[in-house]
């Protein structure tokens, strides 16, 4: 296909306002899908995003329509999974922004527009869903041209899920959005936005090729590993996997590298040819380095699955970049990882993924965040749980990361927001509306929080409050001082460092007594009495004592045949099938998140 020819686009918006749909209406229009096989949500692969509903992972296809080869990314649209948005970005040349007519501009759709203009992308504007009724059409165009500056003749109007305008959309990506740039005359280089593994291709990458040309069974390098290997196949997403002979300048395609070693294919990394080496052409611009903002605790619960348990998040980096882990021993639990996530929702889909792609069985520690430590003798160090805190006395300085969040809301709602906000700790820096000098009721406040708090239940907490109205977008703002105490909890006298947890002096008593409530009524029975004791500074702050049952479970069976026992004992063990043992106490693993929930 010739250069000109090709239009590379994503689709960006924020979370339920119609993307997955729209690609299905794509998908079937330029009939790359027969209509008998095409099912909704088709490029969300994975069963997680089905059944959630959502897109966590960006999905490439390659259409046909008309003389013209449309490679087409669908992103995700919650804030956690942003960093697949970036990564979309960077292998386009155009955008079609995606807004509910009903909802209008949300935080994510702020968010994708201006990461989508700092790509140099040519952003064309969609109101979907004018089909429903409640649509406001008018006032949504409105909110583009003041917000972005757009002009109202350039908004495109359709429903997705009936098809109604959805050709001219496709039509005006045709148009506008302009051809790859590239030379086809010089040496191959390829930019790298994702990579996944494949039991006998070995690592896939997904490039976009931006100079030059390449062949199967070239040798191929990649600038920054220095991994070398052969393109063993290339070719296109159809989305599934179809080879061709060759990739050229401005397609978008696949390499089958062969490789096994998991660290030697990065998102962000340039491929070129092996032969090109000598001659080192300049790598093409990377992505962000993602910053984690969770961190939580992934332990085996089977202290023999820690190699399976390492092996699954190496794959798993390979199509998420965002994933970052490093070992983490336990004296309790054993081996394991402290693993760094973008969001709450980011961690809770990872551990789906490994528990259902993977089999591993898992014990979750509650989130925690990075601190700033000041030591004594002047040294500056980065924490990242608890647990890891140096001695006390050796602690001059604590620093807790705050974030500026954007929290998009109607203006009925904004006084339980501005409540919420100020029991989080938040502090309101400015209350506007998004749409300057219009009759728009959205407002959109700035809040400098801290991320600790916001991790907890804030986003829960606000969609409740706002009847599912409300939305947010953050970014890291700077450290600053924070008066904390460590609570130590200890069951029948054994420290348990994953539910050991930091919280504001202010607050220790009542958080460590509701702690060691709901923990009381969390554990189970055992054959033993139960204490369990919140400890600051080697002082007892709260106490709770679990009794222990008085009989076991076939104490009521006398004699009679032995299978009347072991049916008992049979059902026994499937009860407890859930249960992580710490030190002689069974934990069930509710026990290790309940921190989530003291607020």
């Amino acid at each position: 296909m010739e250069q000109s020819r090709i239009r590379n686009f994503c689709i960006i918006a924020h979370i339920n306002h119609g993307k997955s749909t729209l690609a299905d209406r794509f998908l079937g229009l330029t009939e790359t899908i027969p209509l008998t096989k095409l099912t909704e949500q088709y490029l969300d692969s994975n069963p997680i995003e089905r059944e959630r509903g959502i897109t966590i992972k960006l999905a490439p296809v390659r259409m046909i329509y008309g003389n013209f080869v449309l490679n087409m990314i669908d992103t995700p649209g919650h804030i956690d999974f942003s960093y697949e948005v970036s990564r979309s970005l960077a292998a386009c040349e155009g955008a079609i922004l995606l807004v509910d007519a009903i909802e209008g501009i949300q935080a994510q759709t702020v968010s994708n527009f201006w990461l989508a203009e700092k790509e140099g992308l040519k952003i064309i504007p969609v109101i979907n869903k004018i089909d429903l009724e409640g649509t406001q059409i008018e006032k949504t165009k409105r909110g583009l041209v003041e917000t972005f500056g757009l002009l109202g003749r350039d908004i495109l109007l359709c429903s997705a899920k009936t098809g109604e305008g959805v050709k001219e959309v496709l039509e005006k990506v045709v148009l506008e959005i302009p051809s790859p740039r590239g030379n086809p005359e010089a040496l191959f280089r390829a930019l790298v936005f994702n990579s996944f593994f494949h039991p006998y291709k070995g690592i896939v990458v997904s490039v976009k090729v931006v100079d030059g040309e390449l062949e199967a069974g070239t040798p191929i390098c990649f600038k920054a590993s220095g991994a070398r290997a052969k393109a063993g196949e290339v070719g296109f997403f159809t989305p599934e996997l179809k080879s061709q002979k060759v990739l050229k300048t401005g397609e978008v395609g696949y390499i089958a590298t062969g490789l096994k070693g998991v660290t030697s294919c990065r998102v962000g990394d340039t491929v070129i040819s092996d032969q090109s080496w000598g001659f080192s052409p300049t790598a093409l611009p990377g992505y962000k380095e993602p910053k984690p903002m969770v961190f939580f605790s992934f332990f085996p619960q089977e202290n023999k699955d820690f190699l399976l348990l390492q092996i699954s998040l190496e794959k798993l980096k390979l199509n998420d970049a965002s994933l970052n882990f490093i070992v983490e021993s336990s004296p309790i639990l054993g081996k394991g990882f402290r693993v760094g996530f973008l969001g709450v929702l980011h961690a809770e889909v990872t551990q789906e993924r490994l528990e259902r792609e993977f089999g591993v069985n898992l014990i979750v520690t509650s989130p925690n965040v990075q601190y700033q430590i000041r030591k004594t003798d002047g040294e500056e160090i980065l924490v990242k749980s608890a647990v890891s805190f140096p001695p006390i006395n050796q602690i001059k300085e604590i620093k807790e990361p705050i974030f500026e969040v954007k929290i998009f809301c109607p203006e009925g709602e904004i006084d339980k927001v501005v409540k919420l906000c100020q029991a989080r700790r938040g502090l309101v820096m400015d209350i506007n509306p998004v749409i300057e000098e219009s009759m728009t009721d959205q407002l959109v406040l700035t809040v400098y929080i801290p991320l600790a708090e916001l991790i907890v239940n804030f986003y829960d907490e606000l969609k409740s409050i706002s009847h599912g109205f409300a939305s947010l977008d953050y970014e890291f703002l700077r450290f600053e001082p924070v008066n904390l105490a460590f609570v130590e909890i200890l069951l029948n006298g054994k420290t348990v460092g994953p539910l050991s947890f930091l919280c504001l002096k202010t607050e220790v008593l009542r958080k460590a007594r509701d702690f060691v409530w709901k923990l009381r009524s969390i554990i189970p029975r055992q054959q033993f009495e139960v204490v369990i004791q919140a400890v600051v500074k080697n002082k007892i702050i709260a106490k709770e004592v679990i009794k222990p049952f008085r009989k076991d479970v076939t104490q009521k069976l006398y004699g009679g045949d032995q299978t009347r026992k072991d049916k008992l004992l049979k059902k026994q063990r499937k009860g407890k099938k859930r249960l992580k043992k710490v030190g002689s106490v069974v934990l069930p693993q509710e026990a290790f998140l309940t921190i989530l929930k003291v607020n």
